[in-house]
């Protein structure tokens, strides 16, 4: 058994791969301590969360401006001119929802792909790949003549998507100090909630404008220029190097993360023997978990929590808001302006829950959010039922319309508290 030394605070590791023993710091690089290099790579890699907010907040409040209906899709508009429309019809439109789907769609297939990618080009390389898709899809949308060329850029910021979302996460784990990791990985969700409220924010300024939804739809280059121009200037994680065989560029990585005078041989180490043992994990037939002993994890942990987080409704709100509000008779800038509310709610709730996970553990959230979540979704269609009727065709009053706004607030409040934790 070969022994592989560091000359800092030591604490052997067993590690049953080819025989290897290595004795490494039990605190990561440079005992943990965050550098300027580790804080600009991190927040780089956390604006792809940036990127996948803006986008959730800005196209539900996009296809509520009059001006974005008739130009592209003015039978909308008809429905809603109706002598008594049925509000949950009025926006019951097939193109319409394939504007907000093919995004959702698309990025689901870039994610097949992805993680294969990540593997073999690297973190950062599909971090570019993703932003240059995204940057293309922006324009796109912004520039949208017909209904064909929209959905072609909601599908290219689909794939940009799927392959950022694929890769941030993993590089900010790889790339945090161990005691932080926790805190930079929610540094993701938090970028995605300030996406989120400055879209929903855009959304109620260029609401009246007449082409204020292809500034909305344009401005989306933002958040993926700066990522992507980011990426240019940091290098990729140290563990996706070695993954790759390139030594010496993982060494450069190292001592730019922990600084010229850090003892980077240990931690170096350690990465080549995790490499070792997951090229070996790698060759376990994927069959594998589907034996019996591995069910109860397949079961819950792959299919059964993922499947009801997103059939519980907190999709229907992220992208459609503004519609819903506007569906129970709120008119168009009080409906952007509830959005609002809601983002707010939406990071307040990312901060909550970045304390409440240590405080109360992953299951007593899950459960006990996920029964408060029942009321407030059933106190919503009672509040509906009782006031627009089963037809759709009455108004709600602006009382009961705030009314639904506060139990949408806190369902948005158990679901990133509680359900976001799983």
């Amino acid at each position: 058994m070969r022994t592989i030394p560091g000359n800092q605070e030591h604490r052997a590791w067993e590690m049953g791969v080819e025989g290897y023993a290595i004795d490494v710091p039990v605190t990561g690089i440079n005992n943990g301590k965050i550098t300027l290099s580790v804080v600009i790579t991190c927040i780089v890699a956390a604006s792809c969360g940036l990127i996948y907010g803006y986008d959730l907040g800005i196209s539900g409040g996009v296809t509520t401006m009059p001006s974005f209906l008739l130009k592209l899709f003015p039978s909308v508009l008809k429905k809603a001119a109706a002598t008594k429309p049925n509000i949950y019809c009025v926006y019951d439109s097939q193109l319409l929802t394939t504007f907000t789907s093919s995004l959702y769609i698309a990025g689901m297939f870039a994610t097949l792909v992805a993680s294969r990618l990540v593997k073999t080009l690297g973190r950062r390389n599909v971090m570019l790949l993703g932003g240059s898709t995204f940057l293309v899809g922006s324009a796109l949308n912004g520039g949208a003549v017909n209904v064909a060329m929209l959905i072609l850029g909601r599908m290219m910021l689909g794939f940009g998507l799927g392959f950022t979302n694929q890769a941030a996460p993993i590089y900010l784990s790889e790339v945090a100090p161990p005691k932080w990791r926790g805190s930079f990985g929610t540094g993701f969700q938090f970028f995605i909630g300030i996406g989120v409220l400055a879209a929903s924010c855009i959304n109620l300024a260029a609401a009246k404008h007449p082409n204020g939804w292809r500034f909305c739809l344009g401005l989306a280059i933002v958040p993926a220029a700066i990522m992507t121009f980011g990426a240019l200037f940091i290098s990729d994680s140290p563990s996706s190097l070695v993954e790759r065989n390139k030594i010496e560029q993982a060494k450069k990585a190292l001592l730019n993360i922990g600084g010229k005078d850090t003892d980077i041989e240990p931690e170096l180490a350690l990465l080549i023997i995790n490499s070792e043992m997951a090229k070996a994990i790698n060759q376990e037939p994927f069959m594998t978990i589907f034996q019996r002993q591995y069910r109860p994890q397949l079961v819950i942990g792959m299919l059964a929590i993922p499947f009801f987080h997103q059939m519980s409704g907190i999709n229907a709100i992220a992208f459609y808001a503004p519609v819903l509000f506007q569906s129970v008779g709120m008119g168009n800038d009080s409906a952007l302006f509830a959005t609002i509310i809601l983002g707010m709610v939406n990071i307040l709730s990312i901060l909550v829950s970045a304390f409440a996970i240590d405080l109360c553990g992953r299951r007593f959230l899950l459960m006990e959010a996920g029964i408060q979540m029942i009321f407030t979704e059933v106190g919503v269609a009672i509040v509906l039922a009782l006031t627009t009727g089963t037809d759709g065709t009455k108004r709600i009053s602006k009382g009961y319309a705030i009314v639904i706004l506060v139990l949408m607030c806190f369902y948005m409040l158990l679901v990133l508290v509680g359900h976001g934790v799983r």
